[in-house]
């Protein structure tokens, strides 16, 4: 009998899950889990009333689960156990997002990894295992590179005023909003990452006005610069590149790597058609 396997690529807000049986896909969306906020218990009734119906009494053999939060040991563990609560007869093995990117742009090559989304991240990866991780500091104070950075930065000219009166007028079509609600949701709502990073697609919609271009290649040299450069392996290694930002601006990341002297690699909006391929 063929192998049924059931592969998680999961953020904070959405889970995409592959069922992979006798060579046939079958896709399901449900909520993020991020163990930061879901128990053990809310995991597994998530799993029950979103991911259960939707796979028709089919179980899975082997769970491969990449996810947010899940470099945390507790973390990890956490979301096993309720994987284990729902499937008691598959195996299962959970690990983290970096390593969901690893796998799915490098294969079993070495590589230089990175995810450029609502945050950012990166990493040396020999083909088994992540060798090397720059360390991430958050949106606060890094996640160079991000959505959350970029949106920042597309903030900070709004409210200061740099803008000039085209973009300030595309700006207040878009968006609708003010200084202090602005405000209000970075320093006192929740998620403040996501809301930020709301505000990168402001430059995918401006591409070609000067001011967009430059906040785009700012932010995204200042990811190469502090991380990549990092990496001595660069030298030697292509770097991928998986997240909604990397794919939105692929041509500046050709643009970068031309300038540093990097080789570019594979370049996935998300991870899961290669961690399909890893896990044939």
């Amino acid at each position: 009998m063929p192998v049924i396997k059931l592969i998680a690529d999961s953020g904070a807000t959405k889970a995409e899950w592959c069922l992979i049986r006798n060579g046939r896909r079958k896709t399901i969306f449900t909520q993020g889990i991020s163990p930061y906020f879901l128990n053990t218990g809310q995991i597994e009734a998530l799993l029950r009333s979103e991911l259960l119906p939707a796979l028709k009494k089919t179980v899975p053999d082997e769970i491969f689960y990449y996810g947010t939060g899940c470099a945390n040991p507790a973390n990890a563990l956490s979301v096993k156990k309720a994987l284990k609560h729902v499937f008691p007869d598959s195996r299962v093995e959970v690990t983290h997002d970096l390593m969901g990117a690893a796998r799915a742009l490098s294969g079993r090559e070495k590589g230089i990894a990175c995810i450029l989304g609502t945050g950012s991240n990166s990493c040396f990866y020999n083909g088994k295992k992540i060798v090397k991780n720059s360390p991430g500091l958050g949106y606060v104070l890094g996640d160079e590179g991000s959505g959350a950075y970029l949106g920042k930065k597309v903030i900070q000219y709004y409210l200061y005023g740099t803008f000039d009166d085209e973009l300030r007028g595309r700006f207040d079509l878009t968006y609708t909003t003010n200084a202090s609600e602005i405000l209000e949701n970075v320093y006192k709502k929740p998620l403040p990452n996501r809301y930020l990073a709301g505000f990168a697609r402001f430059l995918a919609e401006n591409r070609g006005h000067y001011m967009i271009e430059n906040i785009i290649e700012d932010g995204l040299n200042d990811f190469f610069f502090n991380h990549l450069c990092k990496y001595r392996e660069i030298w030697s290694q292509p770097v991928h590149f998986a997240g909604s930002i990397a794919f939105g601006f692929k041509d500046v990341l050709q643009q970068l790597c031309d300038s540093y002297e990097f080789e570019l690699g594979r370049v996935m909006k998300n991870p899961m058609e290669g961690l399909i391929e890893y896990h044939r």
